[in-house]
């Protein structure tokens, strides 16, 4: 793509257009660099203070004030210095150095895709559902704040996910706003010559026009895709119409969107990523798109094309169990990708079928996006520890004959983007302990920083956070009662809801089965009187949402609405209707306790309470996800002995059980002993440690930085390695694969012998190659780990040929004595310097 940004995006017709300054109004709004952080509130809040209040949407405001307003706010001398000043700073992020020059700036990375089904990057883009969208939104703002090379696809959907109401029975209802990409923070794709840039794909024999547009977040830029365009037909115009849709048919038709019409985007820019991230199976279609666009190039075969770039290719799963992957019938993925496979790709329909399936001759067998992923990737991994080990069990079928800590899934816990989640009076505390530009490097001297802060400061703040916490609770309980037709009665007692001084606890998140949302209502009488001490009063924020067709899930809602109706408790707690990313950074900034109650281990991360972490909240969680690794008794409380108990009842009512008195007999105390000061110093120290040492260790700062060490350069390296000469390494990986596909039946072992002197086992076993490359092979010497640790792997070394024997040779080694020679055991698996064993070739053979 070439042009100026002027002739790419022209400037949309407005009447602030001949307001003179405004141009620097309309550019500020349309870069959503003011979501990462608090700098550009003030500015909208000038322009009309109530509409920023209720949308923060900059992109509104600007279009739904006057000229005389504008002209009025910018004739103000702090305004425009404010505005200066946000321009200044906006020019030196984009030509400073950031992390990323400054330490892999010579690495050779040109650019990063990260593909995902959905974004939250503020409520004024509302294309998000939840934990998804939001790791990829603070992903996206913690590459923009490290100067990652980094650009992102997604989609632009007709209607955002649901907003809720909550009627007069307590019952969630479920309305549908329509995005009108007018009024929101976006600009159309261009061509130079002015030509709205449109992809054409075919879909079931019709072609479909995919409309192309640009979000600014900061140094990164965000493209949506969307086909709500004119020229199609109403079916097609509506494969976009809402995120997560209904139906199979529309699940996979929003797919082939995502990654086909995405990745040619790219190609339509002029963008030629090293590295794609697929963050979640929802993407994997880009895997065969990048390798089509990979043959056109090269001429070369789709085998020779998927081996080459495959290893740039990261798979990121966020699932905790296999039902949660999506497929599709055979006969789906025939009408939408038959004629792609044969005619673009070269390959079978069955041949395509084989790379989403668990066996290749199950025609039966639907086809898993995870699965194709997984098959079409040079890495995978997890988004927790412990979700690392749940993967590698749910993917084992895929490496048969492997043990499970062989299966290649790796992991990076999920982190958040602090300043995005910060409070106002949080980012004064943080700025004044550590400085302004604090989450845009490394972290090393925060938790340091934060340990000269005053006790009576923290308190202090927390305090306040509590205080604005319990206005905004007041103002939306008003607003709900006034939509109801409260009397002016019930209006007035609002104004004394809750205690700014008292016990602030949250529960907010989807409403689902695995969440245990209802665990807090087990015993009905036991909570009130938690809520109710009159010595040491407890108030209890509760809110989320539950699919529309989630009726389990919608009952767990009703059961709370009723509860605060009719318990008599009422001014202890409420239900708030609507819970959204705004909601969200009002909840977490204010309470000072954020519980979370999944079954473990059903919550592969979860993100909800690093968000309180920055806020001086505590968490008292279930151990799991990010909580099983990030707990100790010195930063929180934690329920669960740390196993699995499946949907057993009577570990619910334990749980339960326990859950009560945590609160009872630790958090309430801690929270009401105060010394001579009014200081609780064991509920400070608690809160200090948790702020201190992991708001550091879960922040999207830190998983980006994981991301790009870890995954990314390597990716870019073995990518670029892969696609050399030709592909003519990828054209000796595919090679090798066809090898051992046609000849690794016929490997076997001789018989084993062991002499055991000098406190060494000594190995010599006979290995029949047939016909195979010796080198195409390593034959190792395994045992188990034990007492903890990892497994033991020893490369035997190849002898002599054996004599009369085409083919074959004894491969010896020694292992330690220190335990039984029977623990060990000689297996073959498949070489290849540069390959990925066994995730590229998941063949094994062990001697029996």
């Amino acid at each position: 793509m070439g042009g100026t940004e002027k002739e790419r995006y022209p400037v949309p017709t407005l009447l602030l257009s001949e307001v003179e300054g405004a141009d620097s109004l309309i550019d500020l709004a349309l870069d959503m660099r003011w979501s990462l952080n608090h700098s550009a509130d003030d500015l909208w809040k000038q322009l009309d203070p109530t509409l920023w209040d209720l949308t923060h949407n900059p992109w509104t405001v600007l279009q739904a004030v006057s000229r005389d307003r504008v002209r009025q706010v910018l004739a103000d001398p702090g305004v425009r210095a404010l505005i200066d000043g946000l321009l200044e700073s906006r020019r030196l992020a984009s030509e400073t150095p950031a992390w990323f020059q400054n330490t892999h700036g010579s690495a050779g990375l040109g650019c990063i895709a990260y593909f995902c089904m959905e974004f939250m990057l503020s409520e004024a883009l509302p294309i998000y559902s939840g934990g998804l969208g939001n790791v990829a939104g603070d992903q996206l703002k913690a590459a923009s704040d490290l100067g990652l090379p980094a650009v992102a696809v997604g989609l632009l959907y007709q209607q955002g996910y649901f907003r809720q109401v909550i009627d007069r029975n307590g019952a969630q209802r479920a309305l549908f706003p329509y995005n009108d990409p007018g009024q929101l923070p976006i600009r159309a794709l261009r061509e130079p010559n002015g030509e709205l840039l449109r992809l054409q794909i075919p879909m079931s024999g019709y072609p479909v026009w995919v409309r192309t547009w640009e979000v600014r977040v900061g140094n990164v830029k965000l493209y949506l895709l969307d086909s709500n365009d004119p020229a199609n037909l109403p079916a097609h115009r509506g494969i976009t119409s809402e995120l997560y849709g209904e139906g199979t048919e529309l699940r996979l038709t929003q797919e082939i969107l995502l990654g086909i019409s995405g990745w040619r985007l790219l190609k339509a820019l002029g963008l030629r990523p090293d590295v794609c991230h697929l963050n979640e199976g929802h993407t994997a279609l880009v895997v065969l798109e990048r390798a089509r666009s990979l043959m056109e190039e090269t001429g070369r075969t789709f085998p020779v094309a998927l081996a080459a770039t495959r290893a740039g290719n990261l798979f990121t799963t966020h699932t905790p169990v296999a039902a949660g992957f999506d497929c599709f019938p055979p006969s789906l993925i025939d009408q939408y990708l038959g004629a792609y496979a044969r005619e673009d790709l070269g390959i079978s329909l069955d041949e395509l079928l084989a790379l989403g399936r668990l066996a290749s001759d199950d025609a039966s067998a639907p086809f898993n996006m995870a699965y194709l992923a997984v098959r079409g990737s040079g890495y995978i991994n997890g988004v927790s520890r412990l979700h690392g080990e749940v993967s590698r069990e749910i993917f084992q079928p895929l490496f048969p004959g492997w043990p499970t800590p062989e299966v290649p899934v790796g992991h990076v816990t999920n982190g958040v983007h602090m300043p995005t989640w910060e409070s106002a009076a949080s980012d004064t505390v943080w700025t004044e302990a550590c400085e302004r530009n604090r989450w845009l490097g490394t972290l090393e001297t925060m938790e340091e920083d934060l340990r000269d802060v005053p006790d009576s400061k923290l308190w202090e703040f927390r305090a306040s956070a509590r205080r604005s916490l319990v206005g905004y609770v007041r103002e939306r309980v008003g607003q709900h009662l006034a939509a109801l037709g409260a009397s002016q009665q019930e209006m007035e007692q609002v104004k004394n809801l809750f205690d700014p001084g008292a016990l602030t606890i949250g529960f907010a998140r989807r409403f689902a089965t695995y969440k245990r949302p209802t665990l807090l209502l087990s015993d009905r009488e036991r909570l009130i009187r938690i809520l109710t001490d009159p010595d040491r009063p407890v108030q209890l924020i509760v809110a989320g949402k539950a699919h529309p067709a989630d009726r389990p899930g919608q009952a767990m809602i009703e059961e709370w609405t009723d509860f605060v109706a009719r318990s008599g408790a009422g001014g202890h707690m409420v239900f708030l209707g609507d819970h959204d990313m705004l909601m969200t950074q009002r909840l977490v900034q204010g309470v000072d306790v954020w519980i979370n109650t999944p079954r473990r281990p059903w919550e592969a991360c979860g993100t909800s309470g690093m968000k309180v972490l920055v806020n001086g909240g505590v968490n008292l969680s279930e151990l799991d996800g990010w909580w099983a690794e990030a707990y100790s008794t010195a930063v929180g409380w934690a329920l669960g002995d740390g196993r699995e108990h499946g949907d057993d009842p009577s570990w619910d009512k334990a749980e339960a059980e326990a859950l009560y008195t945590l609160l009872e007999r630790e958090v309430i105390p801690d929270f009401y002993s105060r010394d001579g000061d009014g200081i609780p110093r064991a509920w400070v120290h608690r809160m200090r440690e948790s702020m201190a040492t992991l708001s550091p260790r879960f922040s999207s700062n830190r998983a980006v930085r994981e991301y790009t060490e870890t995954y990314y350069l390597p990716a870019a390296r073995n990518y670029r390695d892969r696609v050399a000469d030709g592909c003519s390494m990828g054209a000796r990986i595919s090679v090798w694969q066809g090898e051992l596909e046609k000849k690794w039946r016929n490997l076997h072992f001789g018989e084993i012998e062991v002499e055991t002197e000098g406190g060494r086992h000594r190995f010599g076993v006979p290995v029949y190659l047939d016909n195979l490359d010796a080198t195409f092979v390593s034959v190792e010497l395994y045992a188990d780990g034990k007492d903890g640790e990892g497994p033991f792997r020893l490369e035997m070394v190849r002898g002599l040929p054996l004599a009369g024997v085409v083919n074959a040779y004894v491969f010896n080694a020694a292992a330690p004595a220190t335990r039984p020679a029977t623990d060990y055991t000689p297996r073959i698996i498949p070489r290849f310097e540069g390959a990925a064993v066994p995730l590229e070739a998941a063949w094994i053979h062990w001697q029996r």
